[in-house]
């Protein structure tokens, strides 16, 4: 059996869900979100918890099972209390700006970058324009968007200077030893 997949997945409240033969929608106060459901796994509505159920213990049914469990549980918690991810820029001269839903970067080319932010994914930066906060109910496409602005300017393995998340530890290299 998988393990996460008999999990049942709790629905807090102020959350509103609806299962419509294979798209299940949440809605929330951070917003609402739909996903699609696999054909071979069932969906099922029990006392304000969501239970997944599958038609056999083959292997791909038991990952479609944990997979779709987890995608489910990431959507019920996005609307409830949403996620979040901060990016940090290092080096002199390397900013951010925020205007409307464009980022507008400073990273060291001759041209400022800019990067347009889609519908669901909120931004705010710090006042010293080297912090980005990004924050949104979709977790796959928040992940995806501060990905995309990491690889705007990855951080550099001699100096650490770029863009990177708040979390993220880099082992700097040593440079060249030179003559002696």
């Amino acid at each position: 059996m998988s393990r996460i997949g008999k999990k049942p997945v709790e629905i807090p409240k102020g959350v509103e869900v609806k299962i419509d033969k294979n798209i299940i929608t949440a809605k929330g106060p951070k917003g609402n979100l739909s996903l699609e459901i696999h054909p071979r796994i069932k969906v099922v509505l029990e006392d304000g918890k969501i239970v997944l159920k599958r038609p056999t213990d083959e292997k791909q049914d038991k990952a479609l099972h944990g997979t779709m469990r987890s995608l489910i549980s990431n959507m019920i918690e996005g609307v409830s209390k949403g996620y979040e991810k901060v990016l940090e820029i290092f080096g002199v001269g390397y900013r951010a700006q925020l205007q409307g839903n464009r980022l507008i970067f400073s990273l060291g080319y001759s041209h400022p970058v800019e990067f347009q932010l889609p519908d669901g994914i909120k931004a705010t930066v710090d006042q010293k324009q080297t912090t980005i906060t990004l924050s949104s109910a979709d977790k796959h496409l928040l992940g995806q968007i501060a990905a995309n602005i990491r690889a705007l300017r990855p951080p550099d393995p001699y100096k650490g200077k770029g863009i990177r998340y708040a979390d993220e530890h880099l082992k700097l290299k040593p440079g060249k030893a030179g003559k002696r």
